[in-house]
């Protein structure tokens, strides 16, 4: 039966409103506002009717509600105090930061109730975060959390540590952000579907900031649509506007698309500080996509500084010198100098995307005065300090991810470099836009019995929504492998001719309208101009597919149909990309480092590359590191995986050219077995079905008997080969996240300590597998480098039998 007192109906109604329970909320506090008659506890009913008015999307009303509850006459400092804190709430949501942090200290001062001020430090604390003070941000939520403790309200106490955990991603720190984001979770998501909205839209925003910006985006989208369909059509617009915010590097389209619907949920709310944000986020997005903004960025940046939002004011005023420079490019102009205050050093403390920003702008400001070297040495400057952020993750899937906030900086270098002219520029800035990730110097991470056994359920089998479940707990774990600090130079083009050791080095880089081959010998450099990119990709498209058909038994006239049209693609990128180079690489080995969209092409397969040692690098710095010391071939081991029919023989044919092999087959391949036999054995030869993961290439892996083994098994490992070969299906693809980086279960092993690994991007059929491993293998033995014994090992492609397109990276 429900209560006739007004202080117990009054504290319900404050409940039900945390828990996002709108309807009985109101029918609560109204039922309270009847019944009581004292002048604070009125007070009080009425500011916290104030704060539900304004998740109904009217501010304004809101503030005026407040506003009449402090008018009441006979209030104590105590309650003075909490409506103090509940009207710098409202100051807050309407994005009048400065105001509020003036109300929200008024009212600590007079607060004295345990639970009052817990959320006077909450939500002060998220104004600090508003202006991106992060520390001031952490002390607030740091109070919070205590004092909410201290009056046992241990589901608020959680809520201050996630925000702490927000404090944590604005400072840079992405892994602490999710590990404590994930501690205070379940508290939070069992006291509503609202409060779990909030919740899911951080996790979300560091999710996108961490670089998975689909899986992100679709939880912000269902933070924006449960927001919706309670009616909090505010809070609905704050997650489109994080998800815009967001989408601006990668999609400005939509990008620009979602800040404008977020600025029609807060212009209905009026709350004209998150209208004015939602407007800079709609005008960055016009920018990133070339487009005329509506509306002056200069005169967006204003009100938002005086709001005490410096991050943004900050970025739009870079945005918008941007934009200038741009528009005076594109009209044949000179670039004008920027109107207003010149923007002085972006200070060390500023989110990752401003200073890159900044470098970008004053790079782009040099060129236009036609210093297109003191603009590569702004560019330059800003990688180093991205990459110096980014050496303290070490999870080889998080340090790819967040490759691409430097991914601008890289491209309009590369562009720079190929317009030089200039061969040593050209080969750093091909060196750069390789090394997005790999500059990092990676570490071995520590024991993890937790993550085994997470990835040891994942291989036994799981329903659909426990496997989603295990695969993101796998990952984010991962994710708390602590960076090395230390990050790799480039290497020089003077230093690499001096070590390549009769080798030809090939850098092939594809621009958005040309593609350029670098042919470097010991004793020349040579720049070859190979075409315009459009025809490349033309050859490109579809030609992993056709790759996987050839492979497959198809009869007589059909099958020679298939395996012709290969051959005749093969035939034009072979004239394309070898051809020209032959007379500069005479007949050396060659090393070669494609851009990423050449990561479907079978090397070993082009006319000029057939027969010859050919090692396709991820650069020719990493390379060169992992060549320092001879490779190891004293010892083999073998796998053969379930239900591949010739795997037995194939692993018993390549096992009798090694004195003392180790071969596992049938019941015998478990995963704690090849776990054992990779930390043993210098060279490992896995016979198995396997699977490239595009959703997350370290899930792609191999069928072991209990089940697939992945990429993130091999981090596990304390020790590992020095050579992989790979004879599963699909395994040597990759993806491509960020300019020309690849990951997939090849890059698991480069970047575990592996030095060579031989796989196909494509189906291979098994009896060619079977015959190209055994001929390989007695190579090895014999003594040979991989790339020397693969060679000896494939045939040329042909229309009377399947092609082999195995390839050795390193």
């Amino acid at each position: 039966m429900e209560t006739e007192d007004p202080a117990e109906l009054h504290r319900l109604g404050v409940a039900a409103l945390s828990s996002g329970k709108v309807a009985e909320a109101k029918h609560l506090l109204e039922s309270a506002l009847g019944l009581a008659a004292s002048a604070p506890l009125l007070a009080r009913i009425e500011s916290t009717l104030a704060y539900l008015e304004a998740d109904a999307s009217d501010l304004e009303s809101a503030l005026e509600l407040c506003d009449r509850a402090l008018r009441f006459e006979g209030l104590g400092g105590a309650t003075r105090g909490a409506l103090l804190q509940q009207r710098a709430t409202l100051l807050r949501r309407a994005g009048r930061a400065s105001d509020a942090l003036a109300a929200f200290d008024e009212s600590i001062e007079a607060l004295e109730d345990k639970s009052d001020l817990a959320k006077a430090h909450l939500n002060r604390g998220t104004v600090h975060l508003d202006r991106h003070d992060v520390s001031a941000a952490a002390a607030d939520f740091d109070a919070a959390a205590r004092n909410f403790r201290d009056a046992g309200e241990e589901v608020s106490a959680a809520k201050a540590e996630h925000n702490r955990a927000y404090a944590l991603f604005l400072s840079g720190d992405l892994v602490g952000a999710l590990a404590l984001m994930e501690s205070s979770y379940d508290l939070q998501a069992a006291a509503g579907p609202l409060v779990k909205a909030v919740c899911d839209a951080d996790r979300a925003e560091v999710l996108m900031a961490a670089g998975l910006t689909r899986q992100g985006g679709e939880m912000l989208r269902q933070a924006a649509v449960a927001y919706g369909s309670k009616g909090q059509r505010q809070r609905q617009g704050e997650a489109e506007l994080v998800l815009a915010s967001h989408l601006v590097a990668t999609d400005p389209g939509e990008a620009k698309r979602v800040a404008r619907s977020a600025l029609g949920w807060f212009e209905e709310a009026r709350a004209p500080g998150l209208a004015l944000r939602a407007r800079a986020v709609a005008y960055e997005a016009a920018v990133t996509a070339g487009q005329d903004p509506s509306e002056d960025g200069e005169a967006l940046a204003g009100p938002l500084e005086e709001q005490g939002l410096s991050w943004p004011a900050l970025r739009v005023r870079l945005q918008a010198r941007l934009a200038r420079i741009r528009s005076a490019e594109n009209a044949g102009l000179p670039a004008r100098p920027a109107s207003g205050r010149v923007i002085g050093p972006v200070p060390p403390e500023a989110p990752i995307d401003i200073r890159l920003l900044e470098r970008e702008l004053r790079a782009e400001l040099a060129v236009a005065a036609g210093r297109a070297v003191a603009g590569l040495r702004e560019l330059r400057a800003g990688l180093d300090e991205f990459h110096r952020w980014q050496s303290s993750f070490g999870s080889l899937d998080l340090q790819t991810n967040v490759a691409g906030h430097g991914r601008t900086l890289a491209r309009r270098g590369l562009d720079l470099a190929i317009d030089s002219g200039d061969a040593d520029v050209l080969f750093e800035w091909s060196e750069r836009a390789r090394m997005l990730a790999s500059r990092v110097q990676s570490v071995r991470p520590p024991s993890d019995p937790a993550l085994a056994e997470m990835l040891a359920e994942l291989r036994g089998g799981v329903a659909t929504e426990r496997e989603a479940q295990l695969r993101q707990e796998i990952r984010e774990r991962a994710w708390q492998v602590k960076g090395s600090g230390q990050v790799a130079d480039p290497i020089s083009l003077s230093d690499l001719q001096e070590r390549l050791d009769g080798s030809a080095l090939v850098a092939y880089v594809v621009a958005a309208e040309r593609v350029v081959a670098l042919v470097v010998t010991a004793d020349a450099v040579k720049r070859v101009d190979l075409g315009d990119s459009g025809s490349l990709r033309g050859m490109l498209g579809g030609l992993l597919p056709d790759l996987d058909v050839a492979a497959t038994h198809l009869p007589g006239p059909l099958g020679e149909a298939v395996r012709g049209d290969l051959v005749d693609r093969m035939a034009r990128l072979s004239n394309m990309l070898v051809a020209p180079l032959i007379d500069y690489i005479g007949d050396r080995p060659v090393v070669l480092t494609p851009s990423a969209v050449l990561a479907p092409v079978p090397w070993t397969l082009l006319t000029g590359f057939v027969g010859r040692p050919v090692t396709v690098a991820q650069s020719a710095t990493t390379w060169l590191a992992r060549r320092a010391t001879p490779v190891r071939l004293e010892s083999a081991g073998f796998v053969a995986g379930p239900r591949v029919v010739r795997a037995p023989d194939e692993v018993a044919l390549s096992a009798a050219s090694w004195p003392s092999a180790r071969c596992l087959t049938g019941d015998e391949a478990s995963a704690e077995a090849v776990a054992s036999l990779a930390q043993e054995v210098d060279v490992l030869h896995i016979a198995a079905h396997g699977r490239h993961s595009a959703e997350n290439p370290l899930f792609s892996g191999v069928e072991l008997t209990d089940g697939a083994w992945h990429g993130y098994d091999i981090d596990l490992l304390a020790a590992v080969p020095d050579v992989v070969l790979l004879s599963a299906c699909e395994v040597g693809r990759s993806n491509v996240r960020w300019g020309e980086e690849l990951i997939g279960l090849v890059g698991a092993w480069l970047h575990a300590g592996t030095r060579v690994v031989i796989a196909s991007p494509a189906v291979v059929a098994d009896e060619i597998a079977h015959k190209v491993f055994s001929d390989l293998h007695a190579g090895l033995a014999k003594g040979l480098v991989p790339a020397e014994a693969l060679a000896g090992a494939v045939p040329a492609a042909d229309a009377d039998s399947a092609p082999a397109p195995f390839v050795c990276f390193s």
